[in-house]
């Protein structure tokens, strides 16, 4: 049985150097390639609520198109929002919402680009996010019970370690 003491302070994990403490990645040595992410995820809410999104008649406007630039937005910030990101510059971002009637929700998937060094899964994960809070905070004053759920990386391209997808 191996020890604690045998076993290596970061656990395999990059944000953290030998001796276990958080450090900046360096990813100086490597390749700049085409990398992109796909997230996606989900708000679910009253069918009231959805029929009032569909509808256009939320007080606060155009719930989905303003959700929108918001999760564009986020993407380009992520660097200062998540402390160990790398500021990138993102060559695209898109992002689509899909209303589910049956299930009373909305789907957001964002896809973002970028030629670099580093992937961009935060990117897209963090624009996912952030439009479904948009969509909460617009909606919040008729529905505060809406629930966002299944926010996860689908799929990424490009890099050291090539294509994956979930």
């Amino acid at each position: 049985m191996s020890s604690q003491q045998d076993k290596p302070a970061n656990d395999g994990l990059t944000h953290f150097d030998a001796t276990g403490q958080a450090h900046m990645v360096d990813v100086g040595a490597k390749s700049e390639t085409h990398r992109i992410a796909v997230a996606s995820g989900t708000i679910r809410m009253k069918p009231e609520t959805l029929a009032i999104i569909e509808s256009g008649t939320a007080k606060k406007g155009d719930v989905l198109g303003i959700a929108r630039i918001a999760a564009i937005m986020a993407a380009k910030r992520t660097s200062d929002l998540i402390p160990l990101c790398h500021p990138l510059a993102l060559t695209r971002v898109t992002v689509d919402f899909t209303i589910d009637r049956p299930n009373a929700s909305v789907g957001c998937t964002a896809q973002v680009e970028t030629f670099g060094k580093t992937g961009v899964e935060m990117e897209a994960l963090t624009a996912v996010q952030v439009g479904l809070l948009t969509i909460y905070d617009m909606c919040k004053a008729v529905d505060r019970g809406m629930v966002m759920t299944d926010v996860r990386v689908r799929e990424k391209h490009g890099g050291k370690s090539g294509d994956w997808s979930a």
